[in-house]
């Protein structure tokens, strides 16, 4: 498993539009190989987000960067003043996860 996430900081009473925002576009993630799953997080902090996605593999990830789904994902900029900042990009790969509804841990 590879995690693949984004850190954003969104301005002070602009948190319903940014996640108003997420909840309308079109991810084209489905559509992808090797992607598993995709959340939108709110953090306790006032305008903390992460974009948290998660995939089979780092090269799955990568070919999902690298392709025309991801382009046309990220075509439309978000409207200015929203987020503050550059999102900061964090990755990872799994070395333990544990499943509830298989009771699967690898």
């Amino acid at each position: 498993m590879f995690i693949a996430m984004n850190h954003f900081k969104v301005a002070e009473g602009r948190g319903g539009e940014f996640e108003d925002i997420w909840k309308q576009r079109e991810t084209y993630l489905q559509e992808v190989p090797g992607f598993v799953r995709f959340a939108l997080l709110r953090g306790d902090e006032p305008g903390e987000y992460i974009s948290h996605s998660t995939w089979e593999s780092r090269e799955a990830f990568l070919g999902w960067a690298q392709s025309e789904a991801f382009r046309k994902a990220h075509g439309d900029a978000m409207p200015e003043g929203i987020v503050e900042g550059h999102p900061r990009a964090k990755f990872f790969e799994a070395v333990l996860w544990e499943e509830a509804s298989s009771g699967t841990r690898a």
